[in-house]
């Protein structure tokens, strides 16, 4: 059991160191930065925006449709008859009846009561009389009044259109034909609002790369530093302990062991120093390619001897450059932009026409009658609209864009300017670290046989050991040099591609 449980660890402890050690090339690093640095990530959503806003200005070329509907409560409905005409109407039947009775009233005062009496005489026989014959016309004629009246207040009623409710809803269809424009700038300023994003996500790209690679030969610089740190430690150890073999002897002084010390001492500070650098650059190198700090990584190059070949020397096409640029680009896409704007400005002056249709609905049915239906039509027409007058408001505008315009120009020539200096320094920079890679080199040489001679004089007793010491320095600072040197071909070279646009191929 105890040992089932041994093996249990064992196996753990070579989990974790197998997982400890994870090697990482620089094209690694360069896909897990790309994938986590945040700019990125938001470079991306803007590139998405910027085309999700050219399929919108594209729609504007097509019809809209719009559906329409209202509900509206009026206190007083809409009268076709004026309240003399109401009135008229429902009196009708006592204003012609009145008149008629007037007529007969002036009729019955121009019989003479001789002519009455024979008239009630003649109509005796008949079994009546005048008085009754008038008050029969009086009878009928108050019913026919009342009859008559009746019927004008129909006709007022009739014409009531009652609209204190009123529902009404419509499907309006709109053709934009002529717009002075506007639309074709409105849809390349999209298209450039595109390629701007496209632009600086490059942009992002290139700096996102820039950084993991200077972060990466960071920590291989220090990793080589470390090394070199340790072989110097212990090569002052090993001088540490033939001095106070020495001393023992007699051959050698108390003086010589405390320099050697106070060497020892420096060396060990030394190494606790880089040894610093190089766990906060490994947690640089982390947090740029999304791994925890704390994760132990190693690099391909570290155990590297060669980090790095004399450059080739090559004269950029600066016309390429430019087009490599994404600055550039930026700017060059962003002076187009303003004269976009200068020609959808424009457009606030020129006519617009667009053609219009739909079928409208209401209800009461203002096509029947007023009737509580709902009642429609198809309508079709063009719309036009110029501008009179707008008190210089676009012209200044205009003048505005133009400004703009000129503006972004200049800024893109000037860019120019400065990125064609920026070129020629990163080749006389990759000219530079090329020939001190091969002066390293050289002096490594050299350093090594005069250590290798001071250290052999020494045992012989014909070299002090103050020379033993700075042959040792002047190792350790041929060795440094070489390091330096092999990073600084690297960086300059990074950077030489940085400045010709190239750094994401």
């Amino acid at each position: 059991m105890k040992r089932f449980v041994w093996l249990l660890l064992l196996g753990s402890v070579v989990s974790l160191n197998t997982e400890a050690q994870r090697v990482l090339t620089l094209d690694s690093c360069r896909s897990m930065a790309l994938g986590n640095n945040k700019q990125m990530s938001i470079s991306k959503a803007k590139l998405d925006v910027a085309r999700n806003l050219r399929k919108s200005a594209r729609t504007t070329y097509l019809p809209r449709v719009n559906a329409i509907g209202s509900y509206l409560f009026t206190s007083r409905e809409i009268s076709i008859l004026n309240s003399s005409q109401k009135t008229a109407l429902s009196n009708i039947g006592s204003t012609v009846l009145q008149g008629a009775a007037g007529a007969l009233g002036n009729i019955g005062a121009g019989i003479t009561p001789e002519q009455k009496a024979q008239l009630d005489a003649i109509l005796g026989q008949l079994g009546t009389s005048s008085d009754q014959i008038a008050g029969d016309i009086s009878q009928q004629m108050s019913g026919a009044e009342q009859k008559l009246n009746a019927e004008g207040q129909k006709v007022v009623e009739a014409f009531r259109t009652d609209t204190r409710n009123i529902f009404a809803g419509s499907i309006m269809v709109t053709q934009p034909i002529y717009m002075g424009g506007s639309l074709i700038a409105m849809n390349k300023l999209a298209d450039l609002g595109e390629a701007f994003e496209t632009s600086a996500m490059g942009a992002s790209r290139q700096q996102t790369l820039f950084n993991i690679d200077n972060a990466y030969w960071l920590v291989v610089s220090l990793k080589h530093k470390k090394k070199l740190a340790e072989s110097y430690l212990k090569l002052i150890e090993k001088l540490d302990g033939d001095v106070s073999k020495m001393i023992a002897e007699g051959v050698a002084t108390k003086s010589d062991g405390l320099n050697v010390s106070v060497r020892r001492n420096e060396a060990e500070m030394t190494l606790t120093q880089v040894d610093n650098g190089l766990a906060l650059a490994r947690m640089n190198l982390c947090q740029l390619c999304g791994l925890p700090l704390d994760e132990l990584v190693t690099l391909a190059d570290e155990d590297s001897e060669d980090l790095a070949a004399e450059a080739v020397q090559t004269k950029p096409d600066m016309e390429q450059v430019a087009e490599n640029r994404p600055e550039l680009q930026m700017l060059r896409t962003t002076a187009e932009m303003s004269l976009q704007t200068v020609n959808l400005l424009k457009a606030g002056n020129l006519p617009q026409v667009a053609l219009i249709g739909g079928y409208a609905v209401s209800n009461p049915n203002t096509f029947d009658g007023f009737q509580k239906k709902f009642g429609g039509a198809w309508n079709i027409g063009v719309l036009v609209r110029i501008p009179v007058w707008n008190w210089g408001d676009v012209a200044y505008k205009i003048r505005a864009a133009k400004g703009a315009a000129t503006i972004a120009r200049l800024e893109e020539a000037e860019a120019r300017e400065k990125i064609e200096l920026q070129v020629n320094q990163s080749a006389f920079k990759v000219n530079e670290a090329s020939k001190r890679l091969t002066m390293a080199r050289s002096n490594i040489q050299k350093a090594e046989e005069n250590l290798r001679c001071a250290d052999l004089g020494y045992r012989e007793g014909v070299i002090q050991l103050t020379t033993v010491m700075e042959a040792q320095t002047a190792w350790l600072q041929a060795q440094s040099q070489k390091i330096d040197a092999e990073i600084d071909v690297k960086l300059s070279e990074v950077n030489m591609k940085k400045a010709l646009g190239t750094l994401n191929q």
